[in-house]
């Protein structure tokens, strides 16, 4: 973890809501730069899941050194401190090379993690836990994620209904007398770990949500029905918990219980949502920079390497 008595390296954050561009601008900046690529999608550390996470082609990868990418099993969780330690020694090593950070992703909370720290939040209560799983088991998780939406509603519009670990975390947090939205706003404004320049791109949302349906209509011709076929075929026929937006769909669908085309457009709405509950996310982070991205990158990465200090 970087102190204070060791110089911190200058990292180069490429956020944004999903489909936004923000891989192919990292790579741009990367070959610019002489960077190396720190991913910070929470959706793309796990192996084997490729295509459903859009995660970058091997052609990308081979302009530019990506790190963080392929770290956890289907299933296995990866939370924002473990995150964190990945992260730091990535960078660590990065700069060690003499090379530029640039970390790449639009999960806020790691993004956050990773620039202020992990929130200091109580900490587990089993007996509660227990109480709430049951409640959930009892009277659907949808009526749990109701009580979520009663005591901290932005915590409930951050959360799927479906996440049961996160909105059990969140009414636990909510119980010991703070609400997650309230430890989240207070540590919003802790010091920085690491000096850095924040870039999110900025693309209107009927040109957001067009990439989005054409990226997932490319998802479901391109292997993502493959993808969570071999993920039952190890799974012994159960999906793994906690897998990202579109896998249950995509298996639903290689089962044959499913059609194809409802399977697409139920993960285009959920992908939408969750890209607008990215950037209401990235929207409250203090000192980012909204970009308009071109449809070529090559321009905007040119303009920010001019303005990056050297």
């Amino acid at each position: 973890m970087p102190t204070t008595s060791v110089p911190r390296p200058f990292l180069l954050v490429v956020a944004g809501p999903t489909a936004s561009g923000k891989t192919a601008l990292a790579v741009e900046l990367a070959v610019r730069l002489g960077g190396e690529v720190v991913n910070a999608d929470s959706q793309q550390v796990y192996r084997g899941l490729d295509v459903g996470t859009a995660k970058p082609t091997p052609a990308e990868r081979a302009r530019a050194r990506h790190h963080l990418l392929d770290v956890a099993e289907p299933g296995e969780g990866m939370d924002a401190a473990r995150f964190c330690r990945l992260a730091d020694e990535a960078i660590a090593g990065v700069a060690a090379r003499g090379r530029l950070p640039i970390v790449c992703g639009g999960t806020g909370l790691y993004l956050r993690a990773l620039l202020r720290g992990v929130a200091e939040a109580p900490g587990r209560d089993p007996a509660l836990r227990a109480a709430l799983e049951a409640e959930a088991a009892r009277d659907g998780r949808a009526a749990l994620h109701r009580r979520l939406a009663a005591v901290d509603p932005e915590a409930a519009a951050r959360i799927r209904p479906n996440d049961l670990v996160r909105v059990v975390r969140a009414l636990e947090m909510a119980a010991s007398g703070r609400t997650q939205t309230e430890i989240f706003a207070a540590h919003r404004f802790a010091e920085p770990r690491y000096p850095a320049r924040l870039l999110a791109l900025d693309v209107p949302r009927p040109e957001l949500h067009r990439r989005i349906d054409a990226r997932v209509e490319a998802m479901f011709r391109g292997g993502i029905l493959d993808e969570a076929r071999a993920l039952l075929e190890r799974a012994g026929g159960a999906l793994p918990p906690k897998l990202p937006i579109g896998y249950a769909e995509a298996a639903a669908a290689a089962r044959g219980e499913l059609a194809v085309d409802e399977a697409v457009r139920r993960v285009q709405a959920a992908t939408r949502r969750y890209a607008r509950r990215q950037v209401i996310w990235l929207r409250k982070e203090p000192s980012l920079e909204w970009l308009a991205p071109p449809a070529d990158p090559a321009p905007l990465a040119e303009a920010v390497a001019a303005a990056l200090p050297r």
